[in-house]
């Protein structure tokens, strides 16, 4: 199958068929960018990944980045 006829196949389908090939879509992604990360960005997130374990409290939810992101600049 094509890619093209992916794309037209992909909003013949059912939302939670669509929602799945998204999740696996997503899952390929995060594999991939974890395998072409360099030592560097590994060492960076294993320390940040470390740093949130101690103290998970310490960073901001979803909804509060979003807040911050959306909120108009003074």
């Amino acid at each position: 199958m094509s890619k093209m006829e992916i794309l037209e196949e992909l909003p013949k389908l059912q939302a939670r068929d669509r929602r799945e090939i998204f999740e696996r879509i997503c899952e390929i992604e995060e594999n991939d960018l974890f395998n072409e990360a360099t030592a560097e960005e590994k060492d960076l997130l294993d320390r940040e990944l470390k740093d949130f374990q101690k103290n998970p409290e310490a960073g901001s939810t979803w909804t509060e980045v979003e807040n911050r992101l959306r909120k108009p600049r003074a």
